[in-house]
């Protein structure tokens, strides 16, 4: 057998799919862009996953798969996550909104502003960007600080630096940033 630097015995590498055995699918239901789904999912089913591979709704981009580009970003109460990083089963009965889910038959003023203002290149990042964006303008809404904000018991201003501090878990590969902020502050002024 297998020894190792002090002549101990070494066991051979377990692959990951071998150490631990899938669970047995379970019952899931989801709630997204206002449909409920009734779903069989294996527990380590990601939210990101069961949108693209179970349900069919592929706005949702799978980037990193990581967690560090915010491709996958769609809405969980209002609230912007991660969907590589979020099981399914964690966003049971809660509401998930993707960005089949922004404009319905006619494009959200997002959608529309991000077209104006050239607020996309390739698109790849666009799906992400902008369910953060609508997230964004719920937070400023709501009166929410950032990291960026001065005075965190007032409102936040809406200012460049806070648009971008708070859309910056979604990487643009274009470089589209400036055009993304302006869509954005378009939009925000008219909404805050």
């Amino acid at each position: 057998g297998l020894t190792g630097a002090l002549g101990a015995p070494v066991k051979p590498a377990v692959t990951p799919a071998a150490a631990v055995p899938a669970a047995p699918p379970q019952p899931v239901r989801l709630n997204i862009n206002g449909k409920d789904y009734q779903l069989s999912l294996e527990p380590r089913v990601t939210l990101l996953d069961a949108l693209r591979e179970t349900i069919g709704l592929t706005g949702t981009k799978k980037g990193c798969d990581r967690g560090q580009c915010g491709a996958c970003t769609v809405m969980l109460d209002g609230r912007r996550v991660n969907s590589c990083l979020t099981l399914a089963v964690m966003a049971e009965d809660r509401k998930i909104v993707t960005v089949e889910g922004l404009g319905g038959e006619t494009l959200s003023p997002l959608q529309a502003a991000f077209i104006e203002h050239d607020a996309f290149q390739c698109g790849y990042c666009t799906p992400g960007q902008l369910c953060s964006a609508t997230a964004l303008l719920g937070e400023l809404r709501a009166g929410a600080a950032s990291a960026v904000t001065p005075d965190v018991r007032g409102r936040p201003a809406l200012t460049d630096e806070e648009i971008r501090e708070r859309m910056s878990g979604n990487i643009c590969r274009c470089g589209a940033y400036p055009n993304i902020v302006r869509a954005i502050r378009i939009v925000a002024a008219g909404q805050v």
